[in-house]
């Protein structure tokens, strides 16, 4: 527990403030492709709930223009992803600029990754506790399926993370993260470019996921 509850930010502190100091070259240069490519704006500020569901803004890459139909609706999300933005979130450096949040207390490198506003009313009493600990840039979740995952699953990954988190489980989270990322996989789910709308988990519906130990 005393990592989780102290070593974890000073290391969340130290490692992100290196990370963005060795990355600023890579930083400016999405910044710039990504004004270009998306028409303008090429960051995505949106609330999000994290520790104790406090209220803090995620800054991420734009991979999502902004076109719309005639009557000045937004297009639906498959279609407003361009190449561009397709390449952001394959690599998943559209996650980049969260390194800010992290250095700013908001996030952590590991933990479950902080879901819209709208959601807090959905969840059960038990997917609550995911809310327990700082969001991550990456979680146990993202290093084990990622999108391709059903919600409930995702839960309750999430919620045995909070109540399990070790230094040396960081660590396997983050190594199991990158390979995942390499390898591209679960970056949509099944029916969907991206993730569908968490709606609610109907009662009765259990997750499959088990816990390793």
């Amino acid at each position: 527990m005393i990592y989780a509850n102290f070593f974890k930010r000073i290391l969340d502190f130290i490692l992100s403030l290196c990370a963005v100091i060795v990355l600023s070259p890579l930083l400016l240069t999405l910044t710039a492709f990504g004004a270009v490519f998306m028409r303008g704006n090429p960051f995505f500020l949106q609330e999000r709930p994290g520790k104790g569901k406090k209220i803090f803004k995620l800054i991420k890459f734009r991979s999502m223009d902004n076109r719309r139909d005639k009557k000045g609706n937004l297009l639906p999300d498959d279609e407003r992803l361009n190449k561009y933005g397709k390449f952001l979130r394959n690599t998943s450096l559209d996650e980049l600029p969260e390194l800010f949040n992290i250095l700013k207390g908001d996030m952590s490198i590991v933990g479950p990754r902080p879901l819209l506003v709208k959601y807090l009313d959905r969840y059960n009493e038990e997917q609550h506790h995911r809310h327990d600990v700082r969001p991550g840039l990456t979680g146990y979740a993202q290093a084990n399926g990622r999108n391709a995952l059903s919600w409930e699953d995702k839960f309750a990954m999430d919620v045995w993370y909070t109540k399990n988190i070790t230094f040396f489980g960081d660590i396997r989270i983050v190594w199991d993260t990158l390979i995942t990322v390499l390898k591209r996989e679960g970056i949509g789910s099944e029916t969907s470019s991206t993730m569908e709308e968490f709606k609610g988990t109907p009662d009765g519906l259990k997750a499959t996921w088990r816990a390793p130990y």
